[in-house]
C-alpha cells in the first residue's frame, strides 16, 4: 500500500537523483546519470514525471543540433517509460556570467541575456509538455548593499516577468508561472526570501493572474519559518501552482534531505493540507541522496520520498477519521451565526450593535482548549499507536 503509482503524481528534477554529491568542500562521489537512465529508474519506481532545468538536459554551450538530438532522444525516453514532464526552469545561476545577478544584475546585456536564455528555456519547457515554469532567484540579490539602488533590482525582476507572461502568450502556450523564494544562499541576500514576499510582489505585475507559488520546505525552514503555515497562505492566496518537498533543520545551509528524514510532525501536517484539499498539482521531490550514496543508494533516497509521502498521507486519513480527535475539533472549530453575520461585510448597524454587545470576558478567558491532548493524540497517529 506504500508503492507509489503515476496517480499519485509524483516527480523528482534531472537535478535531484542526478545530483553527484559535490559540495563547496568536496569534490562528486558519484559518476553522472544520463537523462535517459534517470527517466527509466524513476519510473519503475512508480515516479509520473521528471522536472528539469534547461542546462540538465541540454549542455550551457550545445549547438541547435546538438539540442535537437538530445531532445529527441529524450522525449523518446519519456514515451518509452509513460514519463511526463510537468514543469521546467532556467538556470540562471550557475555560470560565471550571473555572479552579479541574472535578471536583476547592474549589467543590462547580462538582464538581456538571461531573458534570451529563459525564452530558449521556455520554448523547450513547451515542447515537453511542461504547463508550469518555475522562477528561482538563486542570483538574484545583493551582499554590497551601496552597489545598486535596491528598488532597482525589484523593478528589473518584474520587467523580466513581465515580458516573458507576455512571451508565453504571444506564442499560444499553455504555461503558467511560479515564483520560488529562498532566503540566502548562494547569495547572502536574496531579494524576495520568503513565500509571503513573493506573494505580495505577484499582485505588482501585469498579469498576476498566470503567475503564483513554488514553496519549498528547506527555503522556509532555513529562515525558521513553519512551512505549512507558508503554503496555507499560498493556498488561501489561490496561487499554490506547484510544490517542492524535501526535508531541513532549521537555520543551516540549504540541505535537502530526504522528504520526511527530519521534521516528521511539519511533513504530516504538509500532507493533510495538500490531501484535505485535494491538490491537483505535482508532488515534486527537490532533494537529493546524501554524499555517502553510490547509484543504489539514489533509488533508494527516490524511493524512500515517494514511500514517506504515502505513509504520511495514511496518517492522514487515520486523523481525519479518528472521532476522539474529531469530536475535539468539533468543539474547538464552533460555528456561529453572529460572526458569520458580520463576516458577510459590513454595515453601519452591525458596527454599532458590535460596539454595544456585552461579552462575558472571565467565562470566555477560563474556556479550556484542550490542545495538550490533541497535540499527544496527533503524535500517537505519526508514531503509529492509534
Amino acid at each position: 500500500m506504500y508503492e507509489p503509482k503515476k496517480s499519485d503524481h509524483f516527480t523528482f528534477g534531472l537535478w535531484t537523483v542526478g545530483n553527484i554529491g559535490r559540495d563547496p568542500f568536496g569534490d562528486p562521489v558519484r559518476s553522472p546519470f544520463s537523462p535517459e537512465h534517470i527517466v527509466e529508474n524513476l519510473s519503475r519506481l512508480g515516479a509520473y514525471g521528471v522536472n528539469l532545468h534547461d542546462n540538465d538536459l541540454v549542455p550551457f554551450d550545445a549547438s541547435l543540433a546538438q539540442q535537437d538530438r538530445i531532445v529527441k532522444s529524450f522525449k523518446s525516453a519519456l514515451e518509452d517509460h509513460d514519463m511526463k514532464v510537468p514543469m521546467a526552469t532556467t538556470n540562471l545561476f550557475t555560470h560565471p556570467v550571473f555572479k552579479e545577478g541574472a535578471f536583476t544584475s547592474n549589467d543590462p546585456d547580462v538582464r538581456e541575456f538571461a531573458l534570451k536564455k529563459t525564452l530558449r528555456a521556455i520554448d523547450l519547457g513547451a515542447e515537453l509538455g511542461a504547463g508550469i515554469y518555475v522562477f528561482w532567484g538563486g542570483r538574484e540579490g545583493a551582499e554590497v548593499d551601496a552597489s545598486k539602488q535596491l528598488p532597482d533590482g525589484y523593478k528589473y525582476f518584474r520587467d523580466a516577468l513581465n515580458f516573458l507572461c507576455s512571451y508565453v502568450n504571444d506564442q499560444g502556450y499553455d504555461m503558467k508561472f511560479a515564483l520560488e523564494a529562498k532566503p540566502n544562499e548562494p547569495r547572502g541576500h536574496l531579494f524576495l526570501p520568503t513565500t509571503g514576499a513573493m506573494l505580495g510582489f505577484i499582485a505588482t505585475l501585469d498579469q498576476p493572474d498566470m503567475v503564483g507559488v513554488n514553496p519549498e520546505v528547506a527555503h522556509e525552514t532555513m529562515a525558521g519559518l513553519n512551512f505549512p503555515h507558508a503554503v496555507a497562505q499560498a493556498i488561501d492566496a489561490q496561487k499554490l501552482f506547484h510544490v517542492d518537498l524535501n526535508d531541513q533543520e532549521m537555520n543551516r545551509f540549504d540541505q535537502d534531505f530526504r522528504f520526511g528524514s527530519v521534521q516528521l510532525k511539519s511533513n504530516f501536517f504538509l500532507v493533510k493540507l495538500l490531501e484535505d484539499i485535494e491538490y491537483d498539482g505535482m508532488r515534486h521531490f527537490d532533494a537529493h541522496a546524501y554524499r555517502t550514496e553510490q547509484e543504489m543508494g539514489v533509488w533508494e533516497f527516490a524511493r524512500g520520498c515517494m514511500r514517506t509521502y504515502l505513509i504520511l498521507r495514511e496518517k492522514v486519513d487515520k486523523f481525519n477519521d479518528d472521532t476522539e480527535i474529531q469530536g475535539m475539533l468539533s468543539e474547538l472549530q464552533t460555528e456561529s451565526v453572529n460572526w458569520d453575520r458580520i463576516a458577510a461585510g459590513y454595515s453601519s448597524d452591525k458596527a454599532t450593535e458590535l460596539k454595544a454587545k456585552n461579552f462575558d470576558i472571565d467565562a470566555m478567558a477560563e474556556r479550556d482548549f484542550m490542545y495538550e491532548k490533541l497535540d499527544q493524540l496527533t503524535v500517537e497517529i505519526i508514531l503509529g499507536i492509534r
